[in-house]
Order: structure tokens, then C-alpha cells, then sequence
């Protein structure tokens, strides 16, 4: 049975998702041994930007540009933000286009710095994702991050997502398609404040549905630990399995601690900081 990771990377007019995917890609097949495919609207550029994109990438799988998306804010520590194309509408259909029976779907800017994803693909059940992931900076309130909304079901993380071609998981990816072409009204249901559609939620609604509508045992956990930096954060750095992370400070807006955090696959939320890092790490 085949089986592999999957990156969705779709550039916006300033983030690079392409380089974090090849980025990631590498280490990927460093620490996991997986074949990498990555789903992109930007194919031309990839194979212009990186030569080495078919050593790199088992599949490239091609996305139509899209004409309309949302916005989002997008920030590089405390201070800095911009108002950015937010082009996050192509993970409802991963089912269709993964060319793996067992498929890892992955972030672009998740770093894998660990052999623990492994685990998914000898583990007996079908569906895995994050219900919980530790903020490193340890002060901030995570509480958004229990529930989708104050009537919402349990918030779960779309950033890692391990899954098996079966029908069950086909119903599951086809509800994450209705839930996504009639957002407005899932939104106003489960009193969601913001307006920009986000995968988080989508997936956590379809896991509501799927264990109708009550606590049920559909989703299983991911191995290991989910740690992640916000975009108020800044990564300096990473060697290897070591990461170094400039953490926002609590009531001090602007002004950071270090943190070092070694051996650990971590979302790295500020894409900009990632950018620099990848950069200098070429």
C-alpha cells in the first residue's frame, strides 16, 4: 500500500509557500524516509526557482489559479502586519488528489524535526489529527484554542492530518467540502466571529458530524507533540533538530525572550521569519 506526505503550497504576493514546501519536503525525507508530493498553482515557478524540484518532490500536482480568496492579516513579530491574499481553500479536497492510500497531510510551515509522524502509518487507526499543541511562549491565553466559538465543538488543528483512502474518510473530506462551499451559514450556526474561513474549523465541524454531533472517537490523536510559535514570535534559527525562537513577552509587546527547543516538530506560524531562515539556510 503506498503511502507518503503531502504539502499544499499556493504563493500569495509575499509569502513564499513554495520554498517553505521545499524546505520542508527535504527535511521531510530526512527524518520520516516518505516520499514527498506537493499540490500548487505555482508549477512553472517551482520548476524556474528550484531545478532540483524532481529529486525533491515525488508528484507535483497541479492547481488552477484562483480568481477570488480571502484576506488575512499577517503578522512578523509584534509590531509589524500586513493584509495578505489568504489562498486556503484547496484542503478539502486532498482525498481526490493524493496519489498515497496513506497519506500525511502537512503545513508547509510545520517543521519536522523528528521520526515521530512515522508512527501514523503503523498505527491501526484511520483518522489522525491534533486536538491539542503547546504554545511555546507558555503565558498567552490559548483558550480559542479549546472551541471553535462558545457554542462550537472541540477545536482541532488542520496543520497535521494523517489519513487512509476509505469511504469512511471519503464521507469525511466530502463534508468538509459542504461545509466550505455553504461557510456563511456554518459560520452564523456555531457563532464563529471571524469572517475568513478557516481549515481549523472546517475540520472541527466535520469531526462533530462525524461522531454525531456529540464526543465521539472518529478523530484519534497524532503522535507525539504539536508545538507551535505565533506570528507575534520570531524563529532566528534552525541547525538540524535545534530550533532558536525569539518568544513575545507577556504585557510587553515588541520586546522578546529566547527560547531554544531541540528535537521537536514545531508549526512555525510567522511565515516572514521562516522565509529568512530558509534563505539563510541555502
Amino acid at each position: 500500500m503506498s503511502k507518503g506526505v503531502l504539502l499544499i503550497a499556493r504563493n500569495n504576493s509575499e509569502v513564499d509557500y513554495v520554498k517553505q514546501a521545499v524546505f520542508s519536503a527535504k527535511r521531510i525525507k530526512n527524518y520520516l524516509n516518505l516520499p514527498v508530493s506537493i499540490i500548487t498553482d505555482n508549477v512553472q515557478y517551482l520548476n524556474e526557482r528550484y531545478t532540483d524540484s524532481m529529486s525533491v518532490f515525488d508528484k507535483v500536482i497541479e492547481l488552477e489559479k484562483e480568481s477570488s480568496y480571502t484576506y488575512k492579516k499577517y503578522y512578523d513579530g509584534s509590531w509589524t502586519r500586513k493584509n495578505l491574499e489568504f489562498k486556503n481553500t484547496s484542503r478539502s479536497s486532498v482525498f481526490d488528489l493524493t496519489p498515497y492510500n496513506e497519506t500525511l497531510l502537512l503545513d508547509t510551515d510545520f517543521i519536522i524535526a523528528n521520526n515521530l509522524l512515522s508512527n501514523c502509518f503503523t498505527q491501526a487507526h484511520d483518522f489522525l489529527i491534533y486536538q491539542d499543541a503547546f504554545d511555546l511562549a507558555g503565558w498567552r491565553d490559548v483558550s480559542e484554542f479549546n472551541s471553535i466559538s462558545e457554542v462550537g465543538p472541540n477545536f482541532y488543528w488542520a496543520t497535521a492530518v494523517f489519513f487512509r483512502k476509505t469511504e469512511t474518510n471519503k464521507v469525511f473530506f466530502n463534508l468538509i467540502k459542504h461545509i466550505q462551499e455553504n461557510w456563511l451559514h456554518y459560520r452564523n450556526l456555531y457563532q464563529i466571529r471571524t469572517s475568513v474561513f478557516r481549515n481549523d474549523h472546517a475540520f472541527s465541524i466535520a469531526i462533530h458530524m462525524m461522531n454525531g454531533f456529540q464526543a465521539g472517537d472518529f478523530a484519534k490523536p497524532m503522535p507525539g507533540t504539536m508545538y507551535y510559535s505565533i506570528d507575534r514570535d520570531l524563529l532566528v534559527e534552525i541547525n538540524n533538530e535545534n530550533f532558536l525562537i525569539l518568544l513575545e513577552k507577556e504585557n510587553e509587546a515588541g520586546k522578546y525572550f529566547p527560547t531554544k527547543i531541540k528535537n521537536s516538530n514545531v508549526h512555525v506560524m510567522n511565515k516572514f521569519s521562516l522565509g529568512r531562515v530558509i534563505d539563510n539556510d541555502s
